[in-house]
């Protein structure tokens, strides 16, 4: 026969294990409710098809205006094309631009439907050892947005000068002239604008002209 304190031993381990069992299926129904708590919040997002989209860090407000650059500044000149141009340095003496020059410039490209959300800047393209690199092209040989050349026209070495580009003369009709966004995010950007007919795709360019050949 099983001596008593044996079988007391017996029941005590039955009862503490059968304690642990029940505590192992609640941390279990417990650790599944949390999954599906976290999924419920999710879900929905995505299922609004705004995913990443929605508020990433590209978007955020840059003010209802991109700040103007440094210099002398005058109103704005409408172009017959309705491109707008505003000098803020007036550049050196010597040849302007024209149709068939080649110009290197320093640029960056601004999103006014975004409030001024950057989508290009040269400061990005930059060469180790040599800092931003400029951005170059041939005026009139279709290498460029078509508003963008229009508001160079006429600029000098050292020049700068605010160009708004109208969205027929921009991204909307020409998606693959330069200049082109560098990184995902800036891409991002500009299709949000450009590819959704219910925002305005005017462009703002701020450009600094370094060399005309």
């Amino acid at each position: 026969m099983v001596p008593f304190a044996m079988l007391t031993m017996m029941m005590k381990l039955l009862i503490f294990a059968s304690i642990l069992l029940s505590l192992c299926n609640a941390l279990q129904v417990s650790t599944r409710r949390a999954a599906l708590g976290s999924s419920a919040v999710v879900v929905p997002f995505l299922a609004t098809g705004r995913v990443a989209l929605a508020q990433p860090s590209e978007f955020k407000s840059m003010g209802t205006q991109a700040p103007l650059p440094a210099g002398e500044s005058n109103d704005f000149k409408t172009l017959n094309d309705g491109v707008k141009i505003k000098d803020f340095r007036v550049g050196k003496d010597g040849a302007s631009v024209e149709n068939g020059s080649r110009v290197e410039f320093l640029c960056t490209g601004r999103l006014l439907n975004l409030n001024g959300v950057i989508f290009y800047s040269t400061k990005n393209n930059v060469l180790e050892g040599f800092g931003p690199q400029p951005i170059n092209f041939t005026i009139g040989k279709g290498e460029a947005l078509p508003g963008l050349e229009s508001g160079m026209i006429g600029m000098k070495k050292t020049g700068i000068r605010r160009i708004i580009v109208p969205a027929d003369l921009a991204y909307s009709q020409y998606p693959n002239l330069m200049p082109q966004p560098m990184s995902i995010e800036e891409q991002r950007a500009l299709d949000s604008v450009v590819k959704n007919p219910r925002r305005d795709a005017t462009i703002l360019f701020d450009v600094q002209l370094e060399r005309i050949k």
